[in-house]
């Protein structure tokens, strides 16, 4: 266990320290103020405060981990070897920086409560974050950080045998559309025809007939090609059906057709089957509660994870609601735009309120990747470089790798080509270990 001397102890000191020691390096950590009680620990421990206290592991502590409420943090990012870091510390510190509060910083999503440009959807942008600005988006530096910081421990410890942990992934399949062309009713069957007609698609004319009178595959029906591939890998895909009502923004099939809650349900006899919040139930609790019953009679068990449609997030009232509801995972937290780590880490970690100044139950599973920010790659081989540079990062710290694919991303569709055997790359790259 890693003893940490400081003169205060306060959820945000302990929530950082944490997420570094205990869940991304698998050390047990506790906390004292009593200088007697560190000098007798014989194992691990280092002193966080403002001056030594003799010749132990000692890193400077910054301010923001003893504040309270948002307050105008002054940050000057600076090269470290080969990543990032800021809050600079002192000569005396076994680190040039406080690791710890810009962990905090980072995690708790403290910019994103600051005033910031959102996008139409009213979504936070990567191009506002410290991390794309400052160039290290692309890495997950605080796992980077935790393994500087486990250096120092086993200089100074060498005996002390830390526990392994190995790099894993984490597939999410995303469903804002399960079907195409079926399923989706007279009328909205028939509005679509016209509009075909109308806009001269004709060949998606032809495809929707061959579809309907059971010629021919629906273009987003790839859900036995998923399985096939759940099959074929030990880790859990996390698959995400939005079943919220019909909308300007959500147009999924309607979730009382048997042949959807059917698909729903042979799709969890294999995978973990998560809800995918409609746009309304974003701001509306009661919608909210309404979709994760409905999903619960489904699947017939307590909904654990869930993810937000257009992957948006109101900090923290998004949260909020899931923890109100006794939700135990999002899947949210991410760019739509932009490859890399919202929340600089690829360790899933807890939600902290920072109105409350409180650790929540709710647990965060960013993804690193997205489908859609790989588009922007012109070239198969462009993507596929930039998908394995990002998993190499992942690699180097034996953290967790999250992409998310939707079901239509393997489909036939040109857009989407290559797009299987990109997929291959991430599952494959565990057996490379």
């Amino acid at each position: 266990m890693l003893l940490v001397f400081t003169h205060k102890i306060t959820p945000r000191l302990s929530y950082a320290f944490k997420h570094i020691c205990t869940r991304i390096l698998g050390v047990p950590v506790s906390f004292t103020t009593t200088i007697e009680e560190f000098i007798a620990h014989e194992s691990l421990k280092i002193s966080y405060a403002k001056q030594p206290l003799s010749n132990e592991i000692f890193i400077r502590s910054h301010e923001l981990l003893f504040e309270q409420g948002l307050n105008d943090v002054e940050i000057h990012v600076h090269d470290w070897d080969t990543t990032k870091a800021f809050f600079n510390t002192s000569e005396k510190s076994s680190l040039p920086y406080d690791i710890f509060a810009a962990t905090f910083y980072l995690l708790s999503r403290y910019e994103e409560y600051l005033p910031h440009v959102k996008d139409e959807y009213g979504r936070f942008l990567a191009k506002e974050s410290l991390a794309f600005k400052n160039g290290f988006l692309h890495q997950p530096v605080i796992d980077i950080w935790a393994y500087k910081f486990k250096s120092v421990l086993q200089a100074q410890f060498p005996d002390f045998e830390f526990p392994k942990k190995s790099y894993s992934i984490q597939p999410v399949i995303d469903v804002p559309m399960a079907y195409y062309f079926r399923q989706k009713g007279l009328l909205r069957t028939i509005g679509g025809t016209l509009g075909d007609l109308f806009r001269f698609k004709f060949r998606q004319f032809y495809q929707r007939y061959l579809v309907l009178f059971g010629f021919q595959r629906d273009p987003y029906d790839t859900f036995k090609w998923i399985i096939t591939k759940q099959k074929q890998t030990k880790f859990k895909f996390v698959v995400f059906f939005l079943i919220g009502d019909y909308s300007t923004y959500d147009k999924n099939i309607n979730v009382n057709r048997k042949q959807f809650v059917s698909l729903i349900k042979s799709v969890s006899d294999y995978c973990k089957v998560g809800l995918k919040a409609s746009y309304f139930a974003l701001e509306d609790i009661e919608v909210l509660k309404k979709e994760k019953k409905k999903m619960e009679s489904i699947v017939n068990y307590g909904l654990e994870a869930s993810r937000h449609s257009f992957s948006k997030l109101n900090l923290p009232e998004s949260y909020r609601n899931l923890i109100e509801l006794e939700v135990k995972q999002d899947f949210t937290m991410g760019y739509i735009n932009e490859l890399g780590f919202r929340a600089g880490t690829c360790t899933a970690f807890q939600f902290y309120d920072l109105d409350y100044e409180v650790q929540t139950p709710l647990q965060i599973n960013a993804f690193h990747c997205i489908d859609y920010a790989l588009l922007k790659r012109q070239s198969f081989l462009d993507k596929k470089q930039e998908l394995e540079r990002l998993i190499q990062q992942v690699k180097q710290v034996n953290g967790t790798f999250t992409p998310v694919f939707h079901n239509y991303t393997f489909g036939d569709d040109v857009r989407w080509k290559g797009f299987r055997d990109l997929f291959g790359v991430i599952l494959d790259s565990v057996d490379d270990e």
